[in-house]
């Protein structure tokens, strides 16, 4: 039973597809939109725990849709990766660093965009204490179960991620293992 849901906001149903194929099978909910519009109406009715958004988008741009998202705070916190062909078009609008969100540069393959997602996750942990603290009337009505799940839901993310920067460590030792192979080869 998939545990997180991961909405894709892009028009290109190649984009979409490949996504939700480079995903771990079993783990996530892929919830896909064609167009800017229809995906800022699924951010509120479906509660991502990631999204996705390119940023050249009919009826709404992925622009249009970022500012929305910065505009509520409870949507603020949900980890983000815009994703463009053309990154100058992204840093025209926002300026580099990024600081609250992931950048992924089309075509990707599933290394970068796995690297995107866990920046995303991590950058939405810097955002401000009271953005991600505070919350509406109606965000103050949430159950302590809910509270609870998120937890958890937390608690597994940080452990996965953990892992991979295991990986990750050791891919590194076994990079610099393979060079200085080759350097010694070369003399």
């Amino acid at each position: 039973m998939p545990t997180h849901k991961i909405l894709v906001i892009d028009d290109s149903k190649v984009i979409r597809m490949r996504v939700k194929d480079m995903l771990p099978a079993g783990n996530f909910e892929v919830i896909e939109a064609k167009d800017g519009l229809e995906g800022f109406n699924l951010i509120s009715q479906e509660n991502p725990n990631l999204i996705m958004l390119d940023f050249l988008l009919p009826k709404m741009s992925g622009w249009e849709v970022y500012q929305e998202i910065q505009k509520q705070q409870r949507l603020r916190t949900i980890p983000l990766v815009l994703m463009s062909g053309r990154k100058e078009e992204v840093t025209d609008k926002l300026s580099e660093p990024f600081e609250y969100f992931a950048f992924v540069e089309k075509p990707f393959d599933q290394k970068q965009l796995v690297e995107a997602i866990r920046e995303a996750m991590m950058k939405s942990k810097k955002l401000p204490q009271a953005v991600a603290t505070s919350s509406s009337s109606s965000d103050s009505l949430a159950s302590g179960a809910d509270t609870s799940a998120m937890a958890a839901e937390i608690e597994s993310l940080k452990t996965k991620v953990a892992r991979m920067e295991k990986e990750m460590d050791i891919l590194r030792k076994q990079f610099n293992q393979l060079l200085g192979f080759i350097r010694q080869k070369i003399k």
